[in-house]
């Protein structure tokens, strides 16, 4: 499949196991592991990067959880905590979701 689009996102994490499965169901890849650093690519051009931090970097709950919903800079967004509790922001669009 080729890429439609570009995107490099760089994550901290304390758990980077944890942390790729949690990607991986959200259709990233694994091409690239290095010590406390992987590099994940979907297929459609998003590349995620996950970097390992010290413990305590991250505070569980800190970021707010965000359901579907058309933004008034026309994209249609929603949030989710990933498992370091980054919160992570996916949208597209509105005129693609009408």
């Amino acid at each position: 499949m080729s890429r439609t689009h570009a995107l490099t996102a760089i994550l901290p994490c304390n758990n980077l196991d944890a942390s790729e499965a949690f990607y991986a169901k959200l259709g990233f890849t694994c091409h690239s592991r290095y010590d406390g650093y992987r590099i994940l690519s979907d297929e459609k051009g998003g590349d995620l990067h996950l970097t390992a931090v010290a413990a305590g970097w991250l505070v569980p709950g800190r970021n707010p959880f965000g359901q579907p919903e058309h933004k008034l800079w026309g994209m249609y967004e929603f949030a989710l905590n990933d498992p370091d509790q980054t919160l992570v922001r996916v949208g597209w669009p509105s005129d693609l979701k009408r």
